[in-house]
């Protein structure tokens, strides 16, 4: 049983709370090995997870709903600072009426060979080129998890997979999706066609095939874009093929997750799993 230090708390002052008081320094936070973990839902998805838990900041009255949880966990010791509501609405800035953070470890990068041995096919992974968006980055993986995706692999353009909004917008399914962080897109995309598997594009401006053209029954990787500029031409280049999204009335491109969201469910279709 997980020893809990709870120590009830009227300010943020403590060296230990460094870390809620630098919610916004995502930099500091990466730099540490740590992220934030914010909400119930979140929380809940953490402490079911094998990542390591180091503390908890928790309104008081919520306390109880996770001490059972928090106490099966394998860490010997886990701090638990409870506080009231008011406290946690200024450090936040706004009213945070889920009453619940925490700090966890970001986990050893996973390296590509190891996700493709542990990838049965037929492989079905998911790059992502020079994403910047937070929010955009936690839904897309939310949507990996949710068809099957079995891993997610960001370039070296991308932001980090464990800010605070991507964790909170992924809805805790960062801590299930095997996920590889490229030093060179390029290098992985080729990696992988040595192994087989074929990147293919989800590229709006192109003519030469519509997306229900493509074949996904293989081993494959749906390549992403960036939000304002799509994929960088050499990243392009590095691919096997570029396929849209038919589009009407006019409409040239849809938000990169909801894309996302659409080239996934396809592959289901094509392998009989939609």
């Amino acid at each position: 049983m997980t020893l809990l230090s709870i120590q009830k708390i009227s300010s943020l002052d403590r060296p230990e709370l460094e870390p809620y008081r630098t919610l916004k320094r995502s930099g500091a936070h990466a730099a540490l090995g740590i992220f934030v973990v914010e909400g119930d839902k979140v929380l809940v998805k953490l402490l079911e997870s094998d990542f390591t838990v180091i503390s908890l900041l928790i309104i008081e009255e919520r306390f109880a709903e996770f001490e059972a949880q928090l106490q099966a966990r394998p860490e010997k010791e886990i701090a638990v600072f409870t506080c009231e509501k008011k406290l946690l609405s200024e450090l936040v800035g706004f009213d945070l009426y889920q009453g619940v953070l925490a700090i966890a470890k970001i986990p050893e990068v996973l390296s590509l060979e190891k996700i493709l041995a542990t990838s049965p096919s037929p492989r079905f992974l998911v790059a992502m080129d020079g994403m910047s968006n937070a929010e955009n980055v936690g839904t897309i993986m939310r949507n990996c998890a949710a068809l099957g995706v079995q891993a997610l692999i960001a370039s070296e353009t991308c932001s980090d997979l464990f800010l605070r909004r991507t964790v909170r917008n992924s809805m805790g399914t960062v801590f299930r999706l095997p996920s590889f962080k490229s030093n060179n897109l390029v290098a992985t995309l080729r990696e992988l066609r040595a192994h087989g598997i074929r990147s293919i594009a989800a590229h709006p401006h192109t003519d030469k095939k519509m997306l229900s053209q493509a074949n996904f029954s293989g081993d494959c990787c749906v390549v992403l874009g960036s939000e304002g500029h799509g994929i960088s031409p050499a990243v392009l280049a590095a691919c096997d093929e570029a396929v849209a999204i038919p589009m009407t009335n006019d409409v040239d491109s849809l938000n990169v997750s909801a894309a996302a969201a659409v080239f996934l469910y396809e592959v289901n279709r094509q392998r009989g799993q939609a």
